[in-house]
């Protein structure tokens, strides 16, 4: 009973740019949810979303770029399962509260997975850096968990930014990459992503280290 108590990864700090408005969203629309939806058929569709992606980015890199219009719907999509579930969950005290935590996240490590596959097919020459961004944001995610284990504290967002506003910037990527195909290199961005974000987590990694040194100092005061 103590480890569910103290259980908080359910309880997210920091306040990313878009937060306001998606707590103003979610409020409206978790009570109007049919009761025949369960907060888990929420999380588990993200792996449709994840695979409809994957198709999309084929059929738009193999035959007619504007297959990328379904890619922007699927993301529309798993932001609305995924602003929604842990919140439904919560409305009708439905307690799947490790499992949703396991899942949720775990699948939206599918996800970013199956975006970055789906440009894979359209930025075929670029494949490399697309697995170079793929492991960089995946260190903002093991960084969250690491965190999470030493501190009980649950961080998705830096710098103001958190899912909402990724997803965001996939979807204003798509509409580029849809309306100036052929015409601009969008692929030659992807270097300066890369490094965008690898400059990123590294100053996330500097802060969180800091923080641990500062509590693991003030447990033992022989430490240097």
């Amino acid at each position: 009973m103590e480890f569910i108590e103290n259980f908080a990864g359910d309880k997210k700090i920091g306040k990313p740019l878009f937060h306001k408005l998606e707590q103003k969203f979610i409020g409206v629309c978790v009570p109007k949810i049919p009761a025949w939806i369960q907060s888990y058929h929420l999380t588990l569709s993200t792996l449709l979303w994840s695979f409809l992606i994957i198709v999309f980015g084929y059929l738009a890199g193999k035959y007619n770029i504007n297959w990328l219009w379904g890619t922007t719907v699927m993301i529309v999509a798993q932001y609305i399962t995924d602003s929604l579930d842990g919140s439904l969950g919560k409305y009708r005290k439905m307690g799947l509260v490790r499992w949703g935590f396991y899942m949720d996240h775990f699948l939206d490590y599918i996800f970013l997975c199956a975006l970055l596959i789906g440009y894979s097919f359209i930025f075929s020459d670029k494949y490399n850096t697309l697995f170079f961004i793929l492991a960089t944001y995946s260190g903002f995610m093991v960084n969250s968990y690491l965190s999470f284990s030493t501190t009980n504290q649950f961080r998705i967002s830096y710098f103001k930014i958190g899912p909402t506003e990724i997803r965001l910037g996939f979807i204003i990527t798509n509409f580029l990459v849809i309306f100036s195909h052929d015409k601009v290199p969008l692929a030659n961005l992807l270097p300066f992503i890369f490094i965008f974000s690898l400059v990123g987590l590294g100053v996330v990694i500097y802060k969180t280290q800091k923080v641990m040194w500062k509590k693991d100092r003030e447990n033992n005061k022989d430490l240097p």
